[in-house]
Order: structure tokens, then C-alpha cells, then sequence
């Protein structure tokens, strides 16, 4: 009998890949979250908890799902219903609104999961739309970097140049490498204009804000962030998996991550859901060559991040004692990417332009009407369009 013999550079390739999991996956849109937290009515202390409590309940989430199937699967929050809580703004009712809005898309994700139903109905979004409303609600952020090279290029162009230079040489560690450039900054403006962090504020510390419910929250909210979360996270997040071989349980991955989103929306979490992007940092060859083992990968990144939402607290502190523009600025280019994908799976497809467009603008104009924000108007106006469009086709072959 012959016994395989595992080498220990081998054995250790599943660990390292999943801390650079852990690393490049909160470090490359913790301040889009933060941005999307405050816009929404999050003071300092409420952001603060939000990120520690999405850090918490997805990294306890790998923990169980990876260990029980042992299956490479991570987790993370919703990078861009984060974006769209910054296009969304305040809704009436306040935070505790928008803290009631992030319960109801935790019920309506494990739903999805119970519910074959109700997954097969999202199903039937049109992808144009929902991207193109993606685009809509990412085009201000994206926008932040050049905005504020108009107000303050000497701390914005440098890292703008570093994060290009990452993206020619080791793409997935540019938004991690301009974030630390621009901690720098910071910390060296503070030393320079003398200012002092408190202790206090350092210490993480979970906030509870006690839920409050409105229509125009749920309509401007709960429907846009659910719908976002599942077409640009959960369902991508699953193909990934597939491309490496590996089949996600769906219906246990929707309740863990619907009642992870649920439990932590009265601290201030928006959503937790499959990731999609760092992903294949922990399923691929990079995690090892034996794929029964890249479960570990998985299941370190989850400690790893257990570990990193200690820093949440001071990440904060750090970001409110910024320069006006900069965290926003790399904010942006955190979400470059993800939208250039949006509008490529928009207008894919020549017959369903029109109506991806119209998603596209309404949902990049900002508009606000009967207290509901852009996104649920930019993907009512879409489907309006689309079947406009779609009966004049018909029309047109008779």
C-alpha cells in the first residue's frame, strides 16, 4: 500500500490564501460601507458598530458553513448595497428606518432560501436592470476620486498613481495598497495639524439602535438592497464556487447569511451575503492543489476576520478625522471594477438597451419622490420601458 504524503508548503498554501482572503477582502471596501452607513443616517459610534457587526456575523458564518460542508465558502457584506445606502440617503424614519430596513432584507433573504418560490421570481429580473441600476447608484461614488482631484490633488493624485500601478502589477492588492497610502496620509495630517484620536473611540463596541419600520424605507431600501445583494453577490458568488467545481448549498448559505444580516442589522449591519469577488482568492488553485482541502482556506479567512473587526473601532475613528474627499476618493476606485462589469451586463444585449439605460440614469439622478429613493424608481421606470418596448416588438412581427 502506497500512502500520499502532503508536503508542508502544500499544507500551508490553504492558510496563507486564506488570511490574503481576509485581507484583501476588508481592506478593499470597508470605506465603501462606512460611506454607505453614515449616508443613511449612522452616526460615527453607529458606523463603527455596523462594521463590527457585518465582520462578526460573516466571519462566524465561513466558520460554520465552511466546516460543516467543507467546501471553500466565504462570505462577506454587501459591497454594493453599501453603494447604494450612499446614492439612497436618508429615508424617513431616520437610521432606526434604515436599521428596520436591513431586518426585513435578512427575513427576505432566508426566505429565499425556504422559498424555492421567491428564488425563482428574483430570478426573473431582467440581469440589464438590475445591473444597470448597480451602475446607476456606483456612478457618484466612482466619480469621488476625480471629484476630489479638483479639491485636493496633492493627497488624492498620489493615490490614484499607486492604485494604477497595483492594477498593472498585482490587481488584487490595489485598493488594499491606496488605502494604506491613504492611512498615511491621514495619520501624517493629523500629526501635522495636531490632532488627537481619543482612546475610548478606539475600542470596538456594538451599538444598539432599535429598529424602526416605514413604507418608504422598505420600498427605497429593503427591496433595492435585496435584489442588489442577490443579483451582484449571492448569485455570482454561487458561479464562482461552480467554476472551481464546487457546488454551493444554497438553501443553508441563504439562511445562515439572511439570519446573520437579520441579527446584525439592530447593530447596524446592511447586509451579509456570499462572496463573489475574494471569492476565488480561497476556492482556486492559490488555496492549494488539492481542492478537498481548500475548505481551510475558507475556514482561516473566518478568524482571520474575527481578528480584523477588532480594527473596526479606529478604521472609523481614522476615516472621520480625514481630509474631506479622501476615504471617498478611494472609496471609488474600490468600485471601479464592479461597475465597469454592471455596465458591461447591462447593455449586453441590443434589444434590452433602452430600458437598461433608463435604469441607468434614474438611478444615477438621484431622484427622490413620495420619500423613496432612486434605485426602487430607476428599476420601476426600467421594467416600464422594457415592457413598452417589448409589446411594440410584438406588435411590430403581427
Amino acid at each position: 500500500m502506497s500512502s500520499i504524503t502532503i508536503s508542508r508548503p502544500e499544507t500551508s498554501r490553504p492558510i496563507i490564501a486564506g488570511v490574503v482572503t481576509a485581507l484583501v477582502g476588508f481592506t478593499s471596501s470597508f470605506a465603501v460601507v462606512l460611506a454607505g452607513l453614515r449616508a443613511v443616517g449612522a452616526s460615527d459610534a453607529q458606523a463603527a458598530s455596523g462594521l463590527l457587526a457585518l465582520t462578526l456575523t460573516f466571519g462566524l458564518g465561513i466558520l460554520l458553513l465552511s466546516w460543516r460542508t467543507k467546501l471553500p465558502i466565504t462570505l462577506a457584506w454587501s459591497t454594493p448595497g453599501a453603494a447604494l445606502l450612499v446614492s439612497t440617503g436618508a429615508v424617513e424614519g431616520g437610521w432606526p428606518a434604515a436599521v428596520g430596513a436591513f431586518v426585513i432584507v435578512g427575513v427576505l433573504i432566508v426566505l429565499t432560501g425556504l422559498i424555492p418560490a421567491l428564488g425563482q421570481l428574483i430570478g426573473k429580473i431582467p440581469v440589464s436592470l438590475a445591473q444597470a441600476m448597480l451602475a446607476g447608484v456606483l456612478l457618484s461614488l466612482c466619480l469621488a476620486p476625480f471629484k476630489a482631484l479638483g479639491t485636493t490633488p496633492l493627497l488624492v493624485l498620489p493615490i490614484i498613481i499607486a492604485w494604477l500601478i497595483m492594477m498593472r502589477f498585482a490587481a488584487r492588492w490595489a485598493v488594499p495598497v491606496a488605502l494604506a497610502l491613504a492611512l498615511a496620509v491621514i495619520g501624517i495630517y493629523l500629526v501635522l495639524s495636531g490632532t488627537t484620536l481619543s482612546a475610548a473611540h478606539l475600542v470596538p463596541t456594538l451599538v444598539w439602535t432599535t429598529p424602526g419600520f416605514s413604507w418608504q424605507a422598505i420600498a427605497g431600501i429593503s427591496l433595492p438592497l435585496f435584489i442588489v445583494t442577490m443579483a451582484s453577490q449571492n448569485v455570482p458568488g454561487v458561479a464562482v464556487l461552480k467554476s472551481f467545481g464546487f457546488s454551493t448549498p444554497w438553501r443553508s448559505s441563504m439562511v445562515v447569511t439572511g439570519m446573520g444580516t437579520a441579527l446584525g442589522a439592530p447593530f447596524g449591519g446592511h447586509a451579509i451575503n456570499l462572496a463573489a469577488l475574494s471569492a476565488a482568492l480561497a476556492a482556486g488553485e492559490e488555496a492549494g492543489s488539492e481542492p478537498r482541502r481548500r475548505w481551510v482556506a475558507a475556514f482561516t479567512s473566518g478568524w482571520v476576520y474575527l481578528l480584523l473587526a477588532a480594527l473596526s473601532a479606529a478604521l472609523v475613528t481614522l476615516v472621520a478625522a480625514a481630509p474631506a474627499g479622501l476615504v471617498e476618493a478611494v472609496a471609488g476606485l474600490a468600485l471601479l471594477s464592479t461597475m465597469a462589469s454592471a455596465i458591461s451586463a447591462a447593455l449586453a444585449e441590443a434589444k434590452e438597451r433602452i430600458g437598461a439605460i433608463v435604469t441607468f440614469l434614474i438611478a444615477a439622478s438621484g431622484l427622490s419622490f413620495a420619500g423613496i429613493g432612486a434605485a426602487f424608481w430607476a428599476l420601476l421606470g426600467g421594467l416600464v420601458v422594457r415592457w413598452a418596448l417589448s409589446e411594440r416588438r410584438a406588435a411590430s412581427r403581427q
